[in-house]
């Protein structure tokens, strides 16, 4: 649900006492960051493997002489109603976090893991171990794929199919 905000100014005060704010978050939105100039391929690969839409491209509006293609800021990528951003990950990505190192996964949900997989793989994805029952609250069966671009990407059942299954 919503976050809560305590250390508010004298002009939320009723009776003295503090008013406490509710802070309420519209959406979550992944960034993923693909080595430079890879990160068109990414979002092309992500079109092709999961279905996603490229909703938004923000590319910088000045690039080096030496770069062939002008550094992208971000692709907003869609996926029903969840986005993810790509971004260019180089040394002069003007993004607010650079990650060290992947140490992400990303769920996605579908009936049919066999046929998503496949589809993963044709694209240019490498398939990661053997679908199995999944641990945790995120999924029932589990089947991985990597991405050629080190993401890591768990296809699963939604975790109430499942509960139904083996009831």
């Amino acid at each position: 649900m919503a976050t809560e905000v305590t250390d508010v100014p004298a002009a939320g005060e009723t009776n003295g006492v503090a008013v406490e704010k509710t802070v309420t978050f519209t959406a979550v939105k992944p960034q993923l960051f693909v080595e430079s100039p890879k990160v068109s391929d990414a979002v092309a690969f992500y079109k092709s493997a999961f279905g996603f839409e490229e909703v938004n491209r923000v590319t910088h509006p000045k690039r080096k002489a030496d770069q062939e293609l002008p550094l992208l800021l971000s692709a907003e990528i869609k996926l029903g109603s969840s986005s993810i951003l790509v971004s260019d990950l180089s040394d002069d990505s003007t993004a607010s976090g650079k990650p060290v190192g992947s140490g992400v996964i990303i769920c996605l949900e579908t009936e049919d893991i066999e046929a998503a997989i496949n589809q993963a793989v044709k694209a240019g994805a490498v398939a990661d171990g053997e679908i199995s029952e999944g641990e945790g609250a995120c999924c029932g069966r589990v089947g991985k794929v990597k991405d050629p671009y080190g993401v890591v990407w768990a296809i699963c059942t939604p975790a109430k199919k499942c509960a139904n299954v083996e009831a």
